[in-house]
């Protein structure tokens, strides 16, 4: 029988193949090419001689390198927040002590307003860095690290804290080094929500985008170049044509980034799930596959595996024990410590300020307060009544979950304060005050957290409990309340915190707007914050925020913190 044939084919085959390779190395080389110059262009923006005004050009050609810019702040701040994520999660998990004053702290700085520090640190950064852009753009970045980080926090540090009680076990069994016990445990463990809440962080950090990069100080002008300040400028001529440029490039940025980045590594995270028997639905990422393909990533991967393979074990078996040298006790809460005399000197320096603020102004602030309290809660209510029931449908099909990710990322990372006008608009069409407008602000930057945290959630459900529900013909409202809603409980908690803060923060946008021209304004903690930065009334400033984040952290202590004791003790897996 002739051979030749099939080896044709065979060879055609091997052809296709290599040809793919080769294109795919290609476009890899002019990818990391084009990121390499895109780093020299951000690079030299910010070693550039200090402007005292920044002439933000309209033109739609130059949208790709404004889009650049901003994209770098956002990943730099995101880099930023990971870091101090694992850093300080992982304290806070670990240290009891420590705990009580970073959760209590982590509370009042998600709910710190962006101008409640933002005038002082800009003033400070630029002194530093007087002849360059460096103090304006760490700024920046600052401002978009406050939008990310958060829930990022909360996430990992509950992760930590309901890691199942077996795994712990084989953790202590093999005498895990801390190391061993974060890298091949804690982290794997929290990483599906870590991976969501990142998303979820990259999208909220671009709500206060049009502030961070075009932010003025009376006659002090602070823009950069970028997507935020361009909005800025469109919105302030009344270039239309300008806006729709500038929506359709934050469209074309957070889609890039959603295919290219998110969509790999929520794929990439699935092997993180926790399973005991049942099968999922592998899902899927075209760019994955695509690099996959590369015979250049294929090199680079096999060539970071020579030198663990030399250092690796034999096996995993239980290690005998290892004297190690104790830790005194004292070393272990200096850092605490130091971030407590660090705490006093803050507060000593508030108390100064606030000597010029009246008990009458105390007890009107406080009063507002308790109105903004009620809106927050109204937003949260009325996003978790419809996130629950949207973020289960997608966090468990991964074909919707690969269909409406990307919309989902665009919707959530689009800067809400850009479609304040047309809401304020289609508001005073109905008939409604900016007293109950101002809800409907608050959730359009707010409600995405409570969204990313069900699908995390409820991807996160493992296939064989899901399994035993359909063979016990578990299904609807049951299937929900027995199933469905313990296993998402613990990130929906997560959820209500990150979203309540964000709501917090928001209502500095949503209680006080110019518009047209005009400015609107409903009674409310935001409103007086956004009135004394824009007065530059410094101590009511002070007393608005001192005010709010008091009235953060103790609704915080009486109801989140049930919730999230509730979630450790009734819905754990380990329980």
């Amino acid at each position: 029988m002739d051979s030749t044939p099939h080896r044709f084919g065979e060879a055609q085959a091997w052809t296709v193949e290599n040809t793919r390779e080769r294109w795919t190395d290609l476009l890899l080389l002019l990818g990391v090419a084009g990121l390499f110059l895109g780093a020299v262009q951000v690079g030299r923006e910010w070693v550039g001689e200090h402007r005292t005004a920044v002439e933000i050009d309209l033109s739609p050609w130059r949208l790709p390198e404004y889009a650049f810019f901003s994209l770098s702040r956002g990943l730099i701040a995101y880099g930023m927040s990971l870091v101090f994520t694992l850093a300080y999660g992982w304290w806070a998990a670990k240290d009891q002590l420590a705990a009580r004053v970073l959760i209590p702290l982590l509370d009042i700085l998600q709910s710190i307003p962006v101008l409640g520090f933002m005038p002082g640190l800009m003033l400070a950064f630029v002194a530093l860095f007087p002849d360059s852009n460096i103090g304006l753009e760490l700024v920046s970045i600052i401002m978009i690290f406050t939008g990310q980080v958060w829930n990022m926090t909360f996430s990992f540090y509950h992760s930590l804290r309901s890691i199942p009680s077996d795994l712990q076990e084989v953790a202590r069994v093999y005498r895990f080094t801390p190391w061993q016990r974060f890298k091949w445990l804690e982290l794997p463990f929290s990483m599906i929500g870590l991976v969501w809440n990142s998303m979820m962080s990259m999208a909220g950090g671009w709500f206060f985008l049009m502030i961070s990069e075009a932010f003025r100080l009376g006659e002090q002008d602070f823009r950069l170049p970028g997507l935020g300040s361009y909005m800025s400028v469109a919105v302030e001529k009344g270039d239309v044509l300008a806006m729709c440029y500038a929506i359709a490039a934050m469209i074309l940025m957070i889609l890039a980034v959603d295919q290219l980045l998110w969509r790999p590594i929520v794929v990439w995270a699935e092997k993180f799930r926790v399973e005991e028997g049942g099968a999922a639905e592998a899902q899927h990422s075209w760019f994955l596959t695509w690099l996959r393909r590369s015979s250049l990533v294929a090199g680079l991967l096999s060539l970071g595996k020579l030198l663990p393979r030399r250092q690796r074990t034999h096996g995993l078996v239980p290690q005998p024990a290892v004297a190690r040298r104790p830790v005194p006790g004292w070393l272990r809460t200096l850092p605490l410590l130091g971030l407590i005399v660090l705490l006093l000197w803050g507060a000593m320096q508030l108390l100064e300020l606030l000597k010029g603020v009246s008990w009458s102004e105390w007890l009107e602030l406080a009063g507002v307060a308790m109105l903004t309290l009620s809106r927050v809660l109204m937003a949260v209510t009325i996003g978790t009544l419809w996130t629950v029931p949207v973020g289960l449908a997608i966090g468990l099909s991964p074909r919707w979950s690969r269909r409406l990710q990307p919309v989902v990322q665009v919707v959530a990372s689009f800067p809400a304060p850009m479609l304040f006008p047309l809401v304020l608009a289609g508001l005073e069409t109905l008939g409604v005050s900016l007293s109950w407008g101002a809800i409907v602000l608050m959730m359009l930057g707010t409600q995405w957290y409570l969204l990313f945290n069900v699908m995390a959630g409820a991807m996160a459900i493992p296939a064989d409990l899901r399994e035993m529900a359909t063979s016990y013909r578990i299904r609807g409202w049951q299937r929900f309340t027995t199933l469905y809603l313990p296993a998402i409980f613990p990130y929906l908690v997560t959820g209500w915190v990150t979203a309540a803060g964000g709501a917090w923060n928001a209502s500095i946008v949503s209680e006080f707007i110019t518009f047209h021209g005009e400015t609107l304004r409903t009674a409310g903690v935001g409103a007086e914050i956004t009135a004394a930065a824009e007065s530059a009334n410094m101590p009511r400033l002070a007393a608005g925020v001192l005010v709010m984040s008091l009235v953060v952290v103790t609704f915080n202590r009486l109801v989140w913190q049930r919730c999230y004791q509730v979630a450790e003790r009734r819905f754990s897996l380990s329980k």
